[in-house]
């Protein structure tokens, strides 16, 4: 390990103890072809245009260069392993993973960036710009931006104690962004139980994804429309929140006034003093105060014990749908269990309509589609 992952998983905040838990390993088959195209397809197991040994021959050091840019950015900042986790998920859950959330402005693109979920929120950029242009250099106009949010979503969970998969490469990246499916596929931070395995469902996952994800990607959520992510996503186990998107479980949960009374009394009187009845909409607070920057699942822990921060949290376990009570409680008590199924659905998530074989194209430069 280096100095950098090390220093990584040993920030400790003097507000919390970190639990130290070893990590585990998973890697999971995918069928080696590279054919398939366009859009469509790819929800949840293998996707025939994608497959692990893509850059074996075209650039084999890709995930080096990928892993010591994230060292030494994740060094620097814990928090950033969430950041880049919640770049993918939403990259992923509009129009599929294709890069489109890094396109910016331009005659023709109206940029995601922009929409309610991301504006002001996401961030991250500076690591996959590093990342692209040291990628450039190796492998020119060989790696797409949409495999670097992949990839750097790996990174940031294997650096932060976190299961490592093996993950399908081969994604291309987009010509187009989609403001309008930004607003509306990205879950907020007040989801019922219903909407959050609707949205999950419209993307080819279903609930057991739908828990193990949103203990890592639903994290950092720093917007007032979203939840990580899923947020902050990825995952809520190395993330904070802002006061305003779980304000209304301390004041006026149901309308009348009163708190959630499924917070935890000590827990909601400690939120309190973060986040007072006037201002305050930008205090911060860690979304697993148990272990902010530490990939394991203490997340499902708090939620059985009332302090899961976001509603979007606790309504996996209160929602009464399906088995995602028997899914917080299981990944509770397993760690393992949670990180073999959070790899599976990381690449699940991975898988959803990616641009293949001729289509799209390998952007230059992550912003702009190719001249």
């Amino acid at each position: 390990m280096t100095k950098a992952s090390m220093g990584c998983s040993k920030v400790v905040s003097s507000l919390i103890l970190v639990a130290f838990l070893s990590s585990s390993t998973f890697t999971l088959a995918f069928p080696v072809s590279n054919s398939g195209s366009g859009h469509g397809g790819g929800f949840g197991g293998g996707y025939p245009g994608l497959y692990p040994e893509f850059y074996e021959f075209s650039c084999p050091q890709v995930n080096d260069i990928v892993m010591s840019v994230l060292e030494k950015a994740i060094g620097r900042e814990p928090r950033m392993a969430a950041s880049l986790l919640r770049l993918h998920f939403h990259d992923c859950f509009v129009q599929g993973c294709d890069a489109s959330i890094l396109l910016d402005d331009s005659t023709t693109i109206v940029s995601e960036k922009k929409s309610g979920p991301n504006n002001n929120s996401i961030r991250g950029f500076d690591v996959i710009d590093e990342i692209k242009a040291k990628l450039e250099q190796a492998c020119p106009q060989t790696v797409s931006c949409a495999d670097i949010l992949a990839l750097s979503a790996r990174g940031s969970t294997v650096l932060s104690g976190g299961p490592s998969w093996e993950l399908p490469l081969g994604r291309r990246d987009s010509k187009t962004a989609n403001l309008s499916g930004s607003n509306a596929n990205i879950p907020p931070p007040n989801s019922t139980i219903q909407n959050l395995v609707a949205l999950f469902n419209r993307q080819g996952l279903d609930e057991a994804d739908l828990v193990a994800l949103s203990g890592e990607l639903l994290v950092n959520v720093v917007s007032f429309l979203f939840i990580i992510f899923l947020v902050s996503s990825g995952s809520h186990t190395i993330g904070v929140a802002r006061c305003v998107t779980f304000k209304q479980r301390l004041y006026n949960q149901y309308g009348n006034n009163q708190p959630d009374e499924t917070l935890e009394r000590n827990y909601y009187n400690g939120l309190k003093t973060y986040c007072p009845r006037s201002g305050g909409d930008n205090n911060i607070f860690p979304l697993d105060l148990a272990s902010p920057i530490r990939f394991d699942n203490t997340y499902f822990e708090l939620i059985l014990w009332g302090k899961g921060l976001l509603n979007s949290d606790e309504v996996l376990l209160t929602g009464n749908v399906g088995k995602t009570m028997e899914l917080v409680t299981e990944y509770a008590k397993h760690e393992g269990i949670f990180f073999g199924q959070f790899a599976k659905s990381m690449i699940r998530m991975g898988n959803i309509s990616p641009i293949t074989g001729s289509n799209g194209e390998i952007r230059k430069n992550c912003y702009w589609i190719n001249n």
